[in-house]
């Protein structure tokens, strides 16, 4: 428990986050996931108009494999040679990719640029996390990750309206170009910010060389696990709601994910607070039963409000998901090892998004009569991680951030 001193010295000193290095950050994350999450509906269609539209589940998986692949390279350079070149690497990679897809002929050679563009994202939240852990005082973090999130969030949620808005009224290749313009200006952004990490290095062959212990951390396996589980839901949507909102008669196939962005955001702060008051595991408990909800809803989707009310409630369970396993994530490592330990559970987001949208796509194999199977799979993966919960919690004793104070 805290005792007395602690909590007068939380009460009493508590030093701004809000500086303008911060809100530089904010920011950029926006321009960053607005940028490359702008043209994920769009993308299924152009796939198929290049006569690859057997191949749409890896439209999402490529993009996350390398994403998961780069992390622990990500997070060493972070680390040697400082948090601002690994946030220009991650977002210029995506400003390339953005220009380079409307010159693609072939579905070969679109898949192999989603390959590529998914280092932009083993990059750039790596560097941006570290530099918010920099300049923000370790008493005010989960409220800086909270404001970090909603920027991220919103900028997730708006991306793909506006992507589906442009193409709408102009052309893909054009939505593409202002993809690569939003990266451009996150880039100039980063320009503008000071390096955090002191006495950074010049980049060497050898910071690209990651040995096995460098990579998972163990104390972060039972947190990993529930990721996994749940985020499959994250890469079903991603693959198949363009397609289900098409097969409805909704034009702006992001309308979705703005519903299920709002209702995620919106409900961070307040998962956050109760994870810290009654624990992590009761929590996630409750994010799995709704997130599992919501894709059942979704497969017996057969209009515009049924489908809006499974967003909203995959986007509860998602908000409520998300900042808790992160946090339990923090709770049982050990402090000189929470970059390796977030590196593992970042690993896991990228392999449970990654396999939701392969199985995603071979399950739907592009038949209308299939698209709510994939959704049912999902929800059986989500209550099976409540199952997991459920055998921890009795073997286990449940960790709050304040009965461990790192």
């Amino acid at each position: 428990m805290r005792n007395h001193a602690d909590m007068t010295t939380d009460t009493i000193e508590q030093p701004s986050i809000y500086t303008l290095q911060f809100w530089l950050l904010c920011l950029s994350s926006f321009l960053f996931f607005t940028s490359f999450n702008m043209i994920i509906p769009e993308l299924p269609d152009y796939l198929t108009k290049l006569g690859g539209e057997d191949y749409k589940g890896l439209i999402i998986s490529l993009f996350t494999l390398t994403a998961g692949l780069s992390r622990p390279f990500s997070g060493k350079l972070t680390d040697k040679i400082g948090r601002i070149p690994v946030m220009v690497v991650g977002v210029l990679v995506t400003c390339v990719c953005s220009v380079l897809y409307p010159l693609v002929a072939t579905p070969a050679a679109f898949l192999l640029l989603r390959f590529f563009h998914g280092f932009s994202t083993g990059f750039k939240p790596t560097g941006t996390s570290a530099y918010l852990a920099d300049v923000v005082p370790f008493n005010r973090r989960g409220e800086a990750m909270g404001i970090l999130g909603f920027f991220g969030s919103s900028g997730i949620g708006a991306g793909p309206v506006i992507g589906s808005y442009i193409a709408a009224q102009t052309n893909l290749d054009f939505m593409f170009y202002m993809s690569g313009a939003l990266s451009l200006l996150s880039i100039l952004i980063l320009s503008g910010m000071k390096e955090t990490l002191e006495n950074p290095q010049r980049f060497k062959l050898e910071h690209l060389k990651v040995g096995p212990h460098e990579v998972i951390d163990k104390s972060a396996l039972a947190p990993s696990i529930v990721m996994v589980l749940s985020v499959t839901a994250y890469g079903v949507m991603l693959t198949i709601i363009p397609d289900f909102s098409k097969y409805l008669g909704i034009e702006n196939k992001g309308i979705f994910f703005l519903f299920f962005t709002l209702a995620s955001t919106g409900v961070r702060i307040f998962a956050g607070r109760a994870s810290d008051r009654h624990g992590r595991v009761i929590v996630l408990k409750i994010s799995t039963v709704i997130l599992a909800s919501g894709l059942v809803l979704v497969g017996f989707a057969s209009n515009m409000y049924l489908f809006m009310a499974a967003a909203v409630l995959m986007g509860l369970g998602a908000g409520m998901n998300s900042p808790t396993i992160f946090a339990w994530t923090v709770d049982r490592c050990k402090a000189e090892s929470r970059g390796k330990a977030l590196a593992t559970m970042y690993i896991a987001l990228e392999v449970g998004i990654g396999s939701g949208a392969f199985g995603a796509g071979w399950i739907y194999a592009n038949e209308s009569a299939r698209l709510a199977y994939p959704f049912w799979v999902s929800a059986a993966l989500c209550l099976l991680a409540f199952v997991y919960l459920m055998v921890w919690h009795h073997n286990k004793k449940p960790v709050t951030s304040w009965e461990i104070r790192k």
